[in-house]
């Protein structure tokens, strides 16, 4: 549970991105309908947030569309306002929005793919990662995120981890380097957990999961992490660190060198069966 400093009520959200305009868009629509549910209640703004647990300050900036409301926010509005579900229904609004534009867009791409293909170098990819990995990978990110982003990061790759309950599942593919799985971010103990999420992970029937090992002398992701999804109708995008500028791309020539490269890291590194072994390995030794 977060709290305002000032009053000690909680928070009721994340502050709105002013360069999401559609999910400013979003949330403006939805504060303008909360407001007028409070007003035809005949409630003030401080009364009805006593009735929530929420400062005055913190309700008139949700009905300004400053800031975008929790669920539970929503739920007790609705109680509070007797409003039948209607007000709750709004999360799936705010479910849309709540994450910033690039985590939701990387989202909607990733739940489209067919297949996912990716290789990292720097730390385990972020549909791999536990909650608290993911947390502790962002404090190390400078400049800092403030308490706010942090959690809109953090939400929103959790909420990214939903592709493995779809059915049929997408064929996933991870190489890692050996580095990312000894790098002991947030501590021994948040790797410990991070490496014993992994073992769960990687026996579903559609991830395939690699180890680069560092003694590799022959290397062909030596430029960056390399990131590749196909979709159901025979499109593509790729992206990848130290060419076409790290940008996205689609067209099919580019691509194939993203391919060609990927192709060779998998088969440069430790095939599925020896990876788990290896994370065995090196959990015992964590």
């Amino acid at each position: 549970m977060s709290v305002d400093s000032s009053d000690g009520t909680e928070e009721p959200g994340w502050d709105v991105d002013p360069e999401d305009e559609q999910g400013a868009a979003v949330v403006a629509a939805l504060g303008r309908q909360l407001k007028a549910w409070r007003e035809a209640a005949g409630m003030r703004a401080a009364e009805f947030g006593a009735a929530i647990q929420y400062g005055e300050d913190q309700v008139r900036k949700v009905e300004a569309g400053k800031r975008i409301a929790r669920p539970e926010y929503l739920d007790r509005a609705d109680s509070v306002l007797n409003a039948g579900g209607k007000i709750s229904a709004m999360k799936a609004d705010l479910e849309q929005v709540r994450y910033p534009k690039k985590i939701r867009d990387l989202k909607k791409r990733e739940a489209k793919a067919v297949e996912i293909g990716a290789y990292n170098n720097h730390n385990i990819h972020g549909l791999l990662q536990t909650e608290e990995y993911a947390r502790a990978l962002l404090r190390t990110l400078r400049p800092a995120y403030s308490s706010d982003e942090m959690e809109r990061m953090v939400s929103g790759r959790m909420a990214r981890q939903s592709i493995f309950q779809r059915s049929p599942g997408p064929a996933l593919g991870f190489v890692q380097e050996e580095v990312t799985l000894r790098r002991p971010i947030g501590g021994t103990m948040v790797l410990r957990r991070q490496l014993e999420h992994l073992l769960e992970v990687i026996q579903l029937p559609n991830v395939e999961f690699q180890v680069m090992p560092t003694n590799r002398e022959d290397h062909a992701g030596m430029e960056g992490l390399i990131q590749l999804l196909k979709f159901g109708d025979g499109s593509a995008v790729g992206r990848a660190d130290g060419v076409f500028y790290g940008r996205p791309v689609s067209d099919p020539k580019q691509l194939r060198i993203l391919e060609l490269r990927y192709g060779i890291i998998r088969a440069q590194a430790l095939t599925p069966r020896e990876s788990r072994a290896f994370i065995e390995e090196l959990l015992g030794e964590t």
